[in-house]
């Protein structure tokens, strides 16, 4: 049973109000795509309008069972800034906090634990363009190496140095992230990377592999943007919540 939640809605702007439906809904997109680990990750979402303040989830909850008003909004120090019943995942805050103060784009930041995500984080020479997704992905790619769960804050100046400007930064040993301008963005990103791990490693199985010329590669971040018409995720996020509305409703709340 989860904790009773106070009345979040009437408490914050409509801003903050969408974000937090947005971020839930992210939440329980990655349980229906079978990218979460128990309890174990975590996304979290910048909270629009001054301040320094972002949503991540309730440490405890599935992510299928996230909701808009169960999201705990911290400060850069994790301290809650609206009371809640929950405490956060000190990983998570650790990864999450790091990225938010030193990316002003990264408006939302997700992080998974896939099977397929792992597999390549742990091979030698990481994400190959072995498909029409990985090109996405090698282009605005970068890599951090395993420093063991993410608890102390010496960690920080390295992930964010490693991540610099790319979208997509993969935790050797450990999993995937992507930053987003929006939600929506961060999810599409995470799509097209655990898509990309998970054909690399069944092409891997089938024999050798034919990779994609360098040069086609190098277009890949202007194709990026035709293809979205540079909205990032904003062309299929309407459908992904639809399709949520028709399988897990109760995000919003």
């Amino acid at each position: 049973m989860t904790a009773s939640m106070p009345p979040v809605r009437a408490m914050v702007t409509d801003e903050e109000w969408q974000q937090r439906v947005d971020l839930a809904a992210c939440y329980r997109l990655v349980a229906l795509n079978g990218w979460d680990d128990l309890v174990f990750t975590h996304i979290s979402a910048r909270v629009p309008g001054p301040g320094h303040h972002f949503l991540i989830n309730p440490y405890g909850l599935l992510f299928e069972e996230v909701t808009a008003s169960s999201l705990v909004k911290v400060d850069m120090d994790g301290r809650k800034v609206l009371d809640s019943p929950y405490d956060v995942n000190p990983a998570g805050f650790v990864i999450h906090s790091a990225v938010h103060a030193a990316r002003e784009d990264a408006h939302c930041v997700l992080h998974v634990h896939s099977i397929n995500g792992i597999a390549v984080s742990a091979q030698r020479d990481g994400v190959l363009p072995l498909s029409q997704h990985s090109i996405f992905v090698v282009a605005s790619l970068a890599y951090h190496d395993y420093e063991g769960v993410a608890l102390v804050d010496d960690e920080k100046p390295r992930l964010v140095a490693d991540l610099a400007d790319k979208r997509f930064l993969m935790l050797r040993n450990h999993g995937l992230l992507t930053v987003g301008r929006t939600v929506a963005e961060a999810f599409v990103a995470m799509y097209m990377f655990e898509t990309t791990c998970t054909i690399q490693v069944r092409a891997q199985a089938g024999g050798p592999v034919t990779a994609i010329p360098a040069s086609i590669v190098e277009g890949a971040e202007a194709q990026w943007s035709a293809v979205t018409r540079g909205t990032g995720g904003g062309l299929a996020w309407p459908a992904l919540l639809r399709r949520l509305d028709r399988v897990n409703p109760g995000y919003a709340q």
